[in-house]
């Protein structure tokens, strides 16, 4: 008879213990264990809780390969999180530990297996292997996919978050933090709009400041004081929701007739535009994009959209400045292009409507389609295609954390027919899916990697462009953990060639997640060990860096309407000498949609409470000591870069935070 001793680890979060009744049978290569009631006074798994317990063979089980797991109801259901299993076998062998963190819900049993990574050509045993198929099966009739919307990335099978599995729902921290600052955020609009209605409405720009009230944050009142200066509305082109829009301009485009005398007075003595744009200093926002978008209706009164081009100079003491503006893509009498030396009140509603195309462009290209919904598509292929057991689903687990639930939310309660969008934002309704349309069509896979978009766009070299430091030491820092990764499971190309599973997954992700892009240009086979790490640290890189880039400061450059209105009410004008404050207080958006920008872009960029930061792994996926050094390196790494970002913004006025590792998610959970 052989005893071994069993920890079972009981997960931490609310709700986590059961008392209906757990049963835990040990399958070795040579049988199994006795079938064991843990918990038999009712006191043990309990939030928290590690407990021990002896579980007896009455033959040598050989090597314990897998942990049988069974939930059966008592009394009343009462769902379990197990976060893993320790088996210490007989005789002083070497303990084993059996990851799980997963939850247990109704009548069931599972099977897991010991922590250290597998590829498939890792399993010699029948049984194993057995394991792995059978796994998949199940995981593929749970998670499917789904068309959302014809034209953009497929999704999860769910229709509301209710209808997904537990183990990719919010916690009940989670939900309930969630909700109640949406709640919190309403009230307060509610409060402002009450307040708002006593007096006037808005008449002139410092209104805005009377629904500046305790949602506010230091980078939103510098906004707020700094917004009509040319080098702030740079430095956002740089810095700002959307900092990958802005390209070097080498050439002026033919429907952009700006001319040298035009932007002479731009410009120091002794250079001018030809020179400029030689010497790489000249740079373009073109949202040709929005051309022709339908603009939407809200409370029966029109909205409007319009598609921009704007031109900046790199210049030597001031930075990134404007420096023209065109309101339309079509050139003429009626759409004439706005200058710095224009009065000021033009220049100052022409440059609104820039930051109002960018309003868009950040939230519905940059934010929603280039980070929830590409990454979705890796983490649903990841479920049905790959085993736990394998090393490419443990390094993704800790990256998908929430994010199928807050992409099911966002697509019912944000980007819906009657969502939030819908009520306030000049692309809602049709429009909105339209955009996201035309951006997915021309999506590349080469886009998604920083260092090369980086270079396509040629602002390798624009100084201040701290997105672009910041975000280049992080990938850097990713990709090498990611590589290291790769090479301690696949010696060689041939063994990332050879694994059925993976290729599999790549199948899944580019013939069905991306199944209406041929053009991408992510092949649908993986040929060699750079190729699988250059993939996985794009991956990681946007449900962690680039999310937290286009995500985390949006209150900060929303909150103040007037420097990145969600909505226009007037047309774009077209006699730059007519522009006045009425026209402006007219154009921006009312108080209703100012106060719901206001509590949205809070509630959407703030801080999570429950957040776990990029290079933090509170679940314990990968158990080989090989793998952990590799952890604790990349950690060490990611302390470095917070130490050398805290540094370079010491005592700076208007500090880039927004990719302080520390502030970086683990995933994409808002």
């Amino acid at each position: 008879m052989e005893v071994y001793i069993v920890t079972v680890a009981t997960g931490t979060k609310a709700y986590a213990g059961t008392n209906n009744y757990i049963y835990v049978t040990l399958v070795g290569e040579n049988g199994e264990s006795e079938r064991t009631l843990l918990d038999k006074h009712g006191l043990d798994l309990c939030r928290g809780a590690e407990d021990r317990y002896k579980v007896v063979s009455r033959t040598p089980l050989g090597s314990p390969l897998l942990v049988r797991l069974e939930k059966q109801r008592y009394w009343m259901e009462d769902n379990w999180f197990c976060r893993f299993v320790t088996v210490e076998p007989p005789n002083g062998e070497q303990l084993l530990t059996f990851p799980c963190y997963r939850w247990f819900v109704g009548d069931v049993m599972v099977e897991i297996r010991e922590g250290a990574a597998k590829i498939q050509s890792d399993d010699s045993s029948a049984l194993l292997r057995a394991h792995r198929r059978k796994e998949l099966e199940d995981r593929q009739k749970i998670y499917r996919w789904m068309t959302w919307a014809p034209s953009i990335p497929r999704c999860i099978d769910a229709q509301t978050e209710s209808d997904l599995p537990q183990d990719e729902r919010f916690d009940n921290e989670k939900r309930s933090d969630f909700e109640y600052a949406l709640q919190f955020a309403l009230l307060e609009l509610s409060l402002k709009k009450l307040a708002i209605s006593f007096g006037k409405t808005w008449d002139d720009l410092e209104d805005f400041k009377r629904i500046f009230w305790k949602l506010r944050s230091p980078i939103s009142e510098y906004c707020m004081a700094h917004w009509k200066e040319d080098c702030f509305f740079g430095y956002q082109c740089l810095n700002g929701s959307n900092p990958r829009m802005i390209r070097m301009c080498k050439t002026l485009p033919v429907n952009f007739p700006v001319t040298a005398s035009m932007v002479q007075s731009s410009f120091p003595a002794r250079t001018n535009l030809d020179k400029e744009l030689k010497a790489g200093n000249i740079f373009l926002l073109d949202y040709v994009i929005m051309d022709g978008i339908p603009s939407n209706t809200i409370k029966g009164q029109p909205q409007y959209i319009a598609a921009p081009l704007c031109l900046l100079y790199q210049h030597p003491d001031h930075g990134l400045m404007p420096i023209a503006i065109q309101l339309g893509q079509i050139p003429g009498l009626d759409t004439p292009i706005f200058l710095p030396k224009d009065p000021s009140l033009a220049w100052l509603l022409a440059k609104m409507w820039v930051r109002h195309s960018e309003f868009q462009v950040f939230q519905v290209l940059s934010h929603l389609l280039r980070t929830h919904l590409v990454v979705e598509v890796f983490f649903v292929a990841t479920l049905r295609q790959l085993p736990a057991v394998h090393p490419v689903y443990k390094l993704l687990a800790p990256h998908q954390r929430y994010t199928l639930e807050i992409n099911c939310r966002g697509r019912n309660q944000l980007i819906s027919a009657d969502g939030i969008f819908k009520r306030v934002v000049s692309t809602g309704g049709d429009g909105l899916l339209i955009l996201a349309q035309r951006e997915y069509k021309d999506l590349t896979y080469r886009s998604l990697q920083p260092c090369l978009d980086f270079t396509d766009r040629g602002v390798s070299q624009l100084p201040n462009y701290f997105y672009r430091e910041h975000g280049l030491m992080l990938w850097e820092a990713i990709h090498r953990f990611v590589s290291g990764m790769v090479s301690l499971y696949y010696q060689s190309d041939k063994d990332v060639h050879q694994d059925a599973e993976l290729q599999a997954w790549i199948r899944d992700v580019t013939q069905e997640g991306f199944a209406e892009l041929p053009n991408f240009g992510l092949p649908s086979e993986l040929r060699s060990k750079g190729e699988l790490s250059t993939l996985l640290a794009v991956i990681i890189f946007i449900s962690t860096v680039q999310h937290a880039a286009s995500n985390n400061g949006q209150f900060d450059w929303c909150a103040w309407v007037p420097n990145t209105p969600c909505t226009m009410r007037q047309p774009p004008p077209t006699d730059k000498d007519a522009v006045t404050i009425e026209e402006i207080m007219a154009t921006l958006p009312d108080v209703s949609q100012s106060c719901v920008q206001m509590a949205i872009t809070w509630h959407l960029g703030r801080a999570q409470p429950d957040a776990i930061h990029l290079g933090h792994y509170t679940e314990e996926h990968f158990t080989e000591g090989r793998a952990k050094e590799l952890i604790g390196t990349f950690t060490k790494d990611l302390k470095e870069i917070e130490d050398y970002i805290l540094s370079q913004n010491e005592g700076r006025e208007l500090p880039y935070l927004f990719l302080l590792p520390s502030r970086v998610e683990n995933s994409i959970t808002i």
